[in-house]
């Protein structure tokens, strides 16, 4: 059996907060073989903290550095997969167990990564940091920038993380930065866009220091030299990152200044940093500074056009009082609504394995799932219902197994069964444990016309579709996100097809006009 070790590194965190760090890790879904804090200082003293954790490895050493105290934790570990987490960060509760489904389903792969979101100091989740795709060449995309991010997403193969020699020791900051570029060019690296990992902010974050990060990135960067022969692809790539790394620190250090201005940050502190990183790369600071004037400006001038009403509004075709369409757009072609399901189903492919169960038919299932899935199975109200397995009603739950399947597919259903509370029940009771829900419903949406109109009773919000679910699984293992635009909602409600919308015209999300959401729930 595969084994995983988690390394924690510390150095004067607060106890609180190394104990989530701890707890983070006791709560994952697939349980880590072996956890190994390194203390790197001997400054503070937490013997208090680990008397309460006895099976806990303790390594101790003299400050040496993040990446010194990495490479201790990692000579110590004894598992097949690694990771290393940082002690005021927290894992999610499927960190390890998605990473390791990535790395077992690709032998050769040599480090997996996934998403990330900042949280406040006290905790308090942000939103989750869209990083750029990892693409077809992973060593180009990471001279760029740092399309990994934050590295406790990261679970290494032990071996191969041994075979590089581990983290570079003369590099204080960015070192996990170094590595991946190694690692991305001894052999592949995968990705996923789930959500994995938690960042905490406070003042005392080493990346706060944007001077010295900036010269440190910069400074990956040059070691690159001696591997850029006969890849001008790769020395372009380098030269955007240069660019990019500038302009990142120049933002983060103007956006530190507009901080100590309110009195949210030390004014002091602040301003030095001001002052260093402005001798340092004086051209890219001044281009960020008017670019963020100029970009203030405008927003005002927006601002002050949506506040003044519309003269007169061109209706042209949509000047009438029925749609394009009464059939979703299904006679036009993909309907819009279809556009946004897929998307999520796309996105969460991972969760479509084991034995499934499907609402309706299993198309979905197989177009996803593929060969993860081990059975499909259909949920139906009609027995005459091609490959229908289970003919039930989930508000009632009649003749459905109790923990029995591990992912369950809802799409567009729900909104049909009047008592909703009593369905998430049913589906609550029939998951396996760490089973997951994928889910879709209706938010901005005309009423079908067929068979479904005598039943149509409800349309939801993220709101609403959260609380119902999570009065049946806790919260934390609960996300809900709304998918539309006024303009893709007034598309949907015509009836016009996906095509006739741009990506860009999709891509952009206003939670206040939801055509469809979307919410994944996991039993724990």
């Amino acid at each position: 059996m595969t084994r995983v070790s988690a390394v924690i590194n510390i150095y004067e965190e607060d106890p609180t907060l190394i104990s989530e760090a701890i707890a983070s890790i006791r709560a994952q879904t697939r349980p880590a073989d072996e956890i190994i804090v390194v203390q790197d200082g001997m400054h503070r003293d937490y013997s208090a903290l680990f008397a309460r954790h006895p099976d806990l490895t303790l390594l101790r050493q003299e400050n040496m550095g993040l990446a010194a105290a990495r490479n201790t934790g990692l000579r110590a570990a004894t598992g097949d997969m690694i990771l290393f987490l940082d002690g005021d960060d927290r894992l999610m509760p499927e960190a390890i167990a998605v990473n390791l489904a990535q790395l077992e389903g690709e032998p050769g792969a040599l480090m997996a990564f996934g998403g990330w979101r900042f949280i406040e100091a006290d905790g308090t989740p942000l939103p989750q940091i869209v990083m750029p795709p990892l693409g077809e060449d992973p060593v180009a995309t990471l001279l760029r920038g740092n399309c990994i991010g934050m590295h406790s997403t990261v679970l290494y193969r032990r071996s191969a993380l041994l075979a590089e020699g581990g983290f570079a020791p003369d590099f204080r900051a960015c070192e996990d930065y170094e590595l991946y570029l190694r690692m991305a060019r001894r052999g592949p690296i995968l990705a996923t866009g789930r959500l994995l990992a938690e960042y905490r902010q406070h003042g005392g974050n080493m990346s706060s220091d944007h001077p010295m990060m900036m010269r440190t990135a910069l400074r990956v960067l040059a070691a690159q030299e001696p591997h850029l022969a006969g890849r001008p692809d790769w020395a372009a790539a380098r030269r955007q990152g240069i660019a990019a790394w500038k302009v990142h620190y120049a933002r983060q250090q103007y956006a530190d200044i507009l901080k100590a201005a309110r009195g949210q940050a030390p004014a002091g502190r602040v301003l030095r940093s001001w002052l260093r990183m402005t001798r340092a790369v004086p051209w890219t600071m001044g281009k960020v500074v008017m670019s963020e004037i100029l970009s203030r400006i405008r927003a005002a001038i927006r601002t002050d056009a949506r506040q003044r009403p519309v003269d007169h509004v061109d209706w042209g075709q949509l000047r009438r009082t029925t749609p394009v369409s009464p059939w979703f757009g299904f006679d036009r072609g993909l309907p819009v609504d279809r556009r946004y399901i897929e998307g999520f189903l796309t996105t969460s492919a991972g969760d479509i394995r084991g034995r499934v169960l499907e609402v309706g038919d299993n198309a979905y299932t197989l177009r996803f799932g593929g060969d993860r899935v081990t059975a499909s199975e259909v949920l139906h109200v009609d027995p005459e219902a091609p490959g229908v397995t289970y003919v039930a009603d989930l508000a009632d739950g009649a003749g459905l197994p109790d923990n029995a399947f591990d992912c369950i597919v809802l799409t567009q259903t729900l909104h049909l069964i009047y008592d909703m509370p009593a369905a998430i029940r049913t589906i609550r009771r029939i998951l396996a444990p760490g089973g997951v829900l994928l889910l879709t419903v209706p938010g901005v949406s005309s009423v079908d016309q067929g068979e479904w109109g005598g039943t149509w009773f409800w349309s939801l919000t993220a709101a609403s579709l959260g609380r119902l679910l999570s009065d049946a699984f806790q919260v934390e293992n609960v996300s809900v996100e709304t998918h539309g635009n006024v303009l893709v909602a007034t598309a949907f409600l015509h009836g016009l097809a996906a095509s006739e919308l741009t990506d860009e015209e999709f891509a952009v999300a206003d939670p206040n006009y939801p055509v469809i959401v979307t919410a994944r729930a996991r039993k724990a």
